[in-house]
Formats: structure tokens, C-alpha cells, sequence
């Protein structure tokens, strides 16, 4: 099993940054896909975006695309997720989640692993 701690929320100004990370560990972290989903009050679990193992293929839901950037850094075991621009509508609570497949973190019934969750409320 992978255990995922997010890290990196809090509060920011409508049109600025945060950065988010995700640390992994446990025994298949080393290969699995990893994303990001979001849930804001209300709402259900969404996709924001999916990065491969190798980092070669990436997703993003249309909301987030040209202002997010997903990254990882295997040597560390670690996924970002750098988000410029930010708008109200980008509050939510913020999932790291980890699966054997890219295309399964568009869907959050169909992943394996997540995070705890943190945070993240944009101020205007």
C-alpha cells in the first residue's frame, strides 16, 4: 500500500501561487502514477491533474490548464503541484492520490490510494 502526506496549503490571494507537494511512501510508490484531486464544499471529489511514473504523460482537467503544473521528483519520492493564477473557485480541499495507471486519476472512484488531504482557500 502507498501512503501519501500532502503538504503546502493554505491561504492565498486571487491571482497568486501556492505549491503543493505529496510525499509517498510504502512498497509500489516507486512506480505508480500519481494526481492531484480537489473537493470544495458541496461538490464531489474532481480531477485536477496526473503525472506517469516517468513523467512523460500528463493530464489536466480543462479548469487548471496554463495555470497549474503537475511534477515529480522520483528521487525523492515526491509529486507537485505548482498553482499560479489562482481563482476563488480553486478553494478546496486538495487529495494526493497514487494508482498503477495514468488514466484511472481521472476518475476518483477508481483510485487506489490517497492522502490526507490539505487545504487551500483563495482569497478576492
Amino acid at each position: 500500500q502507498v501512503t501519501l502526506v500532502e503538504s503546502g496549503g493554505g491561504l492565498a490571494q486571487a491571482g497568486g501561487s501556492l505549491r503543493l507537494s505529496c510525499a509517498a511512501s510504502g512498497r509500489t510508490s516507486s512506480n505508480y502514477a500519481m494526481g492531484w484531486f480537489r473537493q470544495a464544499p458541496g461538490k464531489e471529489r474532481e480531477s485536477v491533474a496526473a503525472i506517469s511514473w516517468s513523467g512523460g504523460g500528463t493530464y489536466y482537467a480543462d479548469s487548471v490548464k496554463g495555470r497549474f503544473t503537475i511534477s515529480r521528483d522520483n528521487a525523492k519520492n515526491t509529486v507537485y503541484l505548482q498553482m499560479n493564477s489562482l481563482k476563488s473557485e480553486d478553494t478546496a480541499v486538495y487529495y494526493c492520490a497514487a494508482d498503477p495507471f495514468l488514466a484511472r486519476l481521472r476518475q476518483a472512484d477508481r483510485v487506489d490510494s490517497w492522502g490526507q488531504g490539505t487545504q487551500v482557500t483563495v482569497s478576492s
